[in-house]
C-alpha cells in the first residue's frame, strides 16, 4: 500500500500538541497593527486549539504528524 502524502499547506499551519490535538496560530496579526491595542496584539500571540469538528479533516491531511 502506498504512503499517503501530507498536505504541505496544513503542515505549515498546524502542529500536534502533546495531548494529540492540533494547535493553530491566531489571525489578525499581519497588518494594520497600529490601530490595535498592545493588549490585543499580545493575546493574539498565543496558540489556540483547533475545534473538535475540524480535527478529523486535519487527521486526514497530516497522517504522520
Amino acid at each position: 500500500m502506498p504512503k499517503i502524502k501530507t498536505n504541505r499547506g496544513a503542515a505549515k499551519r498546524f502542529k500536534r500538541s502533546a495531548s494529540g490535538r492540533f494547535k493553530r496560530a491566531q489571525s489578525h496579526r499581519r497588518h494594520s497593527l497600529t490601530k490595535k491595542s498592545t493588549k490585543r496584539k499580545r493575546h493574539l500571540r498565543s496558540m489556540q486549539q483547533v475545534a473538535e469538528a475540524d480535527s478529523p479533516a486535519l487527521d486526514r491531511m497530516m497522517p504522520y504528524s
